[in-house]
């Protein structure tokens, strides 16, 4: 029987989309191991186990079981175990070993949708280091950090290299006013948020409310914007786009540059469209819409018939309410879908699939280094 501390030798036969390494046990169970890289062989320790599946913490590595392309994490504060930051699980691995790990990723996903010829290679981050323009920390009142890996822990942080140098800045000022009790926490939550960007200091950090949603690597959301300023140059002259989740207006603006006569710009969060309203930009219809409800949903199906191309960049959840856009009645013909999750993603490709629309081009990007999430842009056509 299994247990708790026991030992066994294997391989990590593949990568999960937590990032963590696939090993499975001589009795067959599958175990999770943090801080492994594909092909890597050596010893294990049971850490829990869970029904059919089991998690384990790596004891040593096989003579000649370690992967070539292991390199000294850059932060002091990286590591697998309850004292270590769970932000960045693969700093211990070269950026090309991290990028070839997406790109297969994206690849079998694909395959499995019989689309796995339109996979583009993966666009890598310009910056390794220093790319993060916002981070949500967290704090009780006596240090600042972020949570361990699978943990209730704030690990305490010095310094955060992925974070740009405003935000580095940032961090210090807060650890320099700790403790403080402004940030403890109530009696039933363990942590207060203190949400950063650019565009805060230690004096205004936002506690326990979330800053307006941008993309946390400028340089990658340029080239979001770059691909999606291709797909549409020369589609959408004159045309009506409908855009979905558009936030304050990031996609928006290449939407308007293209030319487009109307844009449609639905999102749920009233604020983020005061912010899109300011703009001033004419040809640009906005619409209050919670789309993760079948009732409000139903307003998108007068504004599919209206539209020809539709641009979406939805949360993690994706497109769970698909009906509306895709009627009999729906004039779309163009998909851009932008996406931080691939698992939804795969599934609402799937849906539109099934409604006669072909997967043109699957466009990987890397916004986090380090991290195993992967954004991926696709472009959908139908006849």
């Amino acid at each position: 029987m299994l247990r708790i501390g026991q030992q066994f030798k294997g391989e990590v036969k593949d990568l999960a989309s937590d990032g963590r390494g696939v090993v499975t046990h001589p009795s067959g169970r599958t175990f999770f191991v943090p801080g492994v890289w594909q092909g890597e062989s050596g010893e294990f320790c049971i850490t829990g186990l869970k029904g059919r599946i089991g998690f384990a913490a790596l004891t040593t590595l096989n003579e000649g079981g370690r992967s070539a392309q292991r390199v000294p994490p850059s932060c002091q504060h990286q590591g697998v175990t309850q004292k270590d930051c769970g932000g960045c699980p693969w700093q211990f691995m070269a950026y090309d070993a991290q990028l070839a790990a997406k790109q297969a990723r994206v690849i079998q996903a694909m395959l499995r949708l019989g689309c796995d010829k339109t996979v583009q290679p993966i666009v890598p981050s310009e910056k390794q280091l220093g790319y993060r323009n916002r981070a949500q920390l967290k704090s009780n009142g006596q240090v600042v950090g972020y949570m361990a890996a699978n943990s209730n822990n704030i690990v305490a942080i010095e310094g955060c290299p992925v974070l740009s140098d405003t935000n580095q800045q940032t961090l210090a000022d807060l650890r320099r006013v700790l403790p403080n009790t402004k940030w403890s926490p109530s009696r039933h939550h363990k942590w207060v948020t203190l949400d950063i960007d650019e565009t805060v200091t230690a004096a205004s950090v936002s506690v326990n409310a979330r800053l307006p949603f941008q993309q946390a690597n400028s340089a990658q959301n340029l080239q979001i914007r770059r691909w999606l300023k291709a797909g549409l140059s020369g589609l959408v002259e004159g045309k009506t786009v409908l855009e979905l989740f558009c936030g304050s207006g990031n996609l928006t603006e290449v939407i308007v540059e293209s030319q487009a006569a109307c844009v449609i710009a639905v999102e749920a969060v009233p604020a983020a469209l005061v912010q899109l309203r300011a703009r001033a930009w004419p040809m640009v219809e906005t619409v209050v819409c919670d789309l993760f409800s079948e009732e409000h949903a139903e307003k998108l199906r007068p504004l599919a018939k209206r539209a020809e191309v539709l641009v979406l960049d939805p949360p993690r959840d994706g497109v769970k309410i698909t009906a509306p856009l895709l009627g009999k009645k729906s004039s779309i013909k163009t998909i851009f879908y932008i996406s931080c999750d691939l698992a939804t993603f795969s599934r609402d490709l799937a849906v539109f699939m099934a409604h006669g629309f072909k997967v043109c081009e699957v466009q990987p990007l890397d916004m986090f280094p380090h991290t195993p999430h992967i954004e991926i842009m696709a472009c959908l056509t139908r006849k």
